[in-house]
């Protein structure tokens, strides 16, 4: 299961420019899972984001 530690994120939505199957950035301005998918950019996703705020 996909997770995003909203304490951390800071809305960058870099997730999101790699995979927007399963990210997206709401009017909070943090990053939601959308999609539960094993989809193959999701490891790009958490290697990108730069405070560490995605796991699995």
């Amino acid at each position: 299961m996909v997770k995003v530690d909203k304490t951390k994120c800071i809305g960058c939505g870099s997730c999101e420019a790699v995979c927007s199957e399963i990210f997206k950035i709401k009017d909070d301005e943090k990053a939601h899972v959308i999609s539960s998918k094993n989809s193959k950019c999701l490891k790009e996703a958490i290697d990108i984001c730069p405070v560490d705020a995605i796991s699995k």
